[in-house]
Formats: C-alpha cells, structure tokens, sequence
C-alpha cells in the first residue's frame, strides 16, 4: 500500500497573500528532509508527498508521521504554513507552474468552466493505493462502493452558505463540476456496469477526449472533442504512439483509478497525518479481511454510489442519516478485524476518528464550519493566527 498527501501551501501571517516561485523553491528546499517518499509541487502550489509502497500499514504510517513532523519543522523559518484542506478558502486560483501540460489542461478545461482551474490549483487531497489483490474485480467494486462514505466522513473542504451549513466537501463538489467523460467512475461501461476492470478502464479510456498532445513545442494542446479512439483510427495531427496511450491514462482522474495498483482519489486533505491514516486503515482492512469486506458490502448497500449519494455525501456529509449508518457499519467491521489481522497498530488511529467524528455523525468540515458561526477561523487557529471570520466561501 502507499499514501499520497497534498497540502495547500499558505504564508502562516496572512493565509491571503499569494505564493510565488520563490516561495516554492523554499518549501522544496525544506522537503530535503523526507525520507519515506518524493515531494512533487502541483500546478498552484500544493505540495504532495507520495510515500514508497510498505506492506506493514502500522509501520509505513509511523515513518510518514515522523517524516512530515520533520518537514513542518524545517519548513518553520521560511514563515510557511502547511494547511490539511481539500479547498482553498482563501486565495483565487492562480496556476504557478509554467509547464505545457499544465497550460494544455488549463485550455482544455476553461471550454467547461471555471471549476476546471479550481481543481487544478485549490484543492488538496489524500490519495490511497492498494495493491489488487487476489481478486482484482471484488477490491475494484468494494472501493466503488465505498466513495460515498469516504467523501462524507472525511469531508474536509466546507463551502459556507449560512451558519452551520454549507457543502462539506467542496473539493468533491469542484472535482464532480468539471468534464464526466474523465472523472465519472470507471466501474461503468456506458451506461452499464460490467464486473471486469480491465474492460471498464479500456473504454473509459478509449472514449476519453485526449487532453494534450505532447510536442517539441510549448504548445500541447489537442483537438477538442478527440477521444483517444478517434486518435487511433487516424483523426488525430499525428499517428498514436503507445507513449501516448500510457500518457493519456495520466490524465484520466476518476475516483478509482487503476495504475498497475488501485489509487482511491475521493479523500479530502485532512489537518493531521492521524486522519489522513484513518482512511487508508478503513479501505485497506476492508479489503483485505473476508469477514470485513461481508459486512462492508452489507453496510454499504443501501447507498450506492450514484451521483444523487454522491451529491448527498458532498453536501451533507455525516448528518445524512444513511450515509452516517454506513460509516458505522464501515468503521465496525474495520475495527472488528484488527486482531484478525494482528495490526493493532491501527486501532489508535481508527477508535479516534470514530470517537470524533462518526459516532458523533460529524466529519472534519463540522469542525470549521463551527468556527466561522462562531466568529473564528479554524485554519488560521491551527497556523497560530487569527483571522476574521469570513461572511461566505466559495469554490
């Protein structure tokens, strides 16, 4: 299994002032000290450390915690502020990183809207990959299955619309209003599901518009409305390379996305590495103990993952009664197989978030959105700073 853990990047003095390059070059330099993974920067700024794979979850998660305990402190001096947020709430989108895929994917996704710049430079997230397993096919629908929940309970992203509401996952509702044909699930064929993966992700591809086009040049931009098919039976500028088909899959984002592993792309960022590893412990249990994938399945099936659960868990998160239901359900069967699978190291981490959030039919998003109806700002609190609280957000 592996983890991978965005960031938003702020100045810890005023959350609102915009980074620069320089700013980047000084949190790379700071990243000098991880050891467990490779520190990337993403087009406005985030930062994602992507761990090396580690078979013993406990372990792996002890050195991930140590190692960004370590970056945040080398990170003290330069006056910048990691921040465990899946949206933005302060600062427009404003792409940093002058590359041609980045400009090719801004273009492409402009032609939808404005959500497709949000994404790529305001939101963070906690990405969680698993091997696939004995039986690729029962992971791949399991995981399918499980996005409802893991958006809601671990909704860290709210978009305030009045005191003590608002959409919990905003970074989901951002992600759910750019282009289907490359974030909708690929467990379906069309409009069919079928049980195979490998045929479902071939023509999820296959029917994607390609986004870029890589060149010499600084322009990648590709045709619109090319599907990668279309590309192979010759409507493209130039003939297919199978360096482009193992390209286009890189820019192919669904919820579970297979990459010789299964990624699971559909957590918020979290504020501690604690949370962040609840949600890797909850989907790496359940899919590795039988008795615990039975109760999953049974506990998950009264909300399946269609786009009307999918709106619900993003909007109302845990207070939806059930999705709240399936979480415990969820959450029980995972704690009930720890011994089972002599990993008691993820107990801690489990009964916490549980105690904090889903017994009390709550997720993170609760905790700021009770902050601004009470006149603070939690992000700024946590960075050791006060803001005034702000009338509205928006994504």
């Amino acid at each position: 299994m592996g983890l991978e853990l965005e960031w938003l990047l702020y100045h810890r003095a005023d959350p609102t002032r915009p980074l620069s390059t320089a700013d980047l070059d000084l949190a790379r330099h700071a990243g000098d000290v991880l050891t467990t993974g490779r520190l990337t920067v993403e087009p406005g700024g985030q930062l994602e450390l992507s761990s090396e794979p580690f078979s013993d979850p406990a372990l792996g998660l002890r050195r991930i915690d140590a190692d960004v305990s370590a970056f945040r402190a080398a990170l003290q001096p330069t006056g910048l502020e990691l921040a465990g947020l899946g949206l933005d709430p302060h600062r427009p989108p404003n792409r940093l990183l002058d590359l041609p895929r980045y400009a090719a994917m801004e273009r492409y996704f402009d032609r939808g809207g404005p959500a497709g710049r949000t994404m790529m430079c305001s939101t963070a997230a906690v990405q969680i990959n698993l091997d696939v397993g004995e039986d690729v096919a029962t992971r791949w629908d399991l995981l399918h299955a499980l996005v409802p929940v893991l958006i809601a309970a671990f909704a860290n992203s709210p978009v305030a619309t009045g005191p003590g509401r608002g959409t919990r996952s905003g970074r989901a509702a951002v992600w759910a209003a750019i282009d289907p044909a490359r974030t909708r699930p690929a467990r379906t064929d069309g409009a069919l599901e079928t049980a195979d993966p490998r045929a479902a992700w071939a023509e999820y591809a296959l029917a994607a518009p390609v986004l870029c086009i890589r060149t010499e040049g600084p322009d990648w931009s590709a045709p619109p409305g090319l599907t990668f098919r279309e590309w192979l039976r010759g409507r493209g500028p130039r003939p297919v390379t199978l360096a482009d088909l193992e390209y286009h899959l890189t820019t192919l984002f669904p919820p579970v996305r297979p990459r010789g592993h299964l990624e699971l792309r559909v957590v918020d960022a979290q504020r501690t590495e604690a949370d962040a590893a609840a949600a890797l412990a909850l989907a790496w249990v359940l899919c590795t103990d039988p008795t615990a994938t039975d109760a999953a399945r049974e506990a998950l099936e009264p909300v399946p993952a269609d786009p009307h659960v999918l709106a619900r868990a993003r909007r109302t998160a845990m207070a939806d009664t059930e999705l709240a239901t399936a979480a415990e359900g969820c959450f029980a069967a995972a704690i009930g197989a720890i011994d089972r699978l002599a990993a008691p190291g993820l107990r801690p981490v489990l009964e916490s978030f549980v105690a904090r959030y889903v017994e009390r039919g709550r997720c993170p998003a609760d905790d700021t959105l009770d902050a601004w109806s009470a006149g603070r700002d939690l992000e700024a609190e946590i960075a050791g700073g006060e803001q005034p609280c702000p009338a509205s957000r928006a994504s």
